[in-house]
């Protein structure tokens, strides 16, 4: 199955401690063996452990893609060497730093919230190499808690408008659709992390809900 449930430091927000960027997997240290195994079985990413800042939050802080890598200005330069091995880095400042929290991106584009400048939307754009797009999802400005999307689907918080469905779905060039996690949250950013091959999402994750991942991400 290429969908598997584990709650990460006792969260099921496993999508907020675990990033899924390119080919690789930046998640915190000092994850359980069992965890460490069966993320690199599901995902099939390079594991690289490190904290941003001190912090495991890893995925709310962390985002990107092959060919560049959004961090908060929490991240120290050891954090940031950590990072340049695998992209270009671009540090995020101010009071929209949290770029997990803030960016749903994949090979083919980046939805940005709109709480990030217009300024910093042209400088995510040439580290990411792709097209930007600043929108809500469901009205809310934290898109990345309420999305997650690989290069073959996307899933989104149940309250998503039909224009901002499909302005994602054109800019990241995938079809979007509509789901829950971990037993009713519309959280889904938040809860799942997921790569081309394979998603993990918190224990509560129902049957029915763990089916709608796998659909929406192209796993079936």
């Amino acid at each position: 199955m290429p969908i598997d449930t584990v709650d990460i430091f006792g969260s099921d927000q496993v999508g907020i401690h675990l990033a899924s960027v390119g080919g690789v997997l930046f998640h915190p240290p000092e994850l359980p063996p069992l965890v460490v195994e069966m993320l690199a079985t599901n995902l099939e990413l390079e594991l690289q452990p490190m904290t941003v800042g001190g912090s495991n939050l890893v995925g709310a802080l962390v985002c990107g893609n092959s060919r560049g890598i959004a961090v908060a200005d929490i991240a120290t330069e050891g954090d940031i060497d950590v990072l340049t091995a695998f992209g270009d880095v671009v540090v995020m400042e101010g009071g929209v730093n949290t770029a997990g929290n803030l960016l749903v991106v994949n090979e083919q584009g980046a939805v940005a919230s709109p709480s990030i400048p217009h300024e910093g939307l042209e400088i995510l754009a040439e580290v990411l190499g792709v097209d930007v797009a600043s929108t809500t999802v469901a009205g809310q400005d934290v898109v990345g808690s309420l999305a997650v999307a690989n290069d073959q689907g996307v899933l989104l918080h149940p309250d998503v408008t039909p224009d901002e469905a499909m302005l994602i779905e054109d800019v990241l060039g995938v079809k979007p659709m509509v789901g829950t996690v971990s037993f009713g949250s519309p959280y889904v950013g938040a809860g799942v992390c997921a790569s081309n091959t394979g998603a993990i999402s918190g224990s509560q994750t129902t049957g029915p809900e763990l089916n709608r991942i796998e659909d929406a991400l192209g796993f079936l």
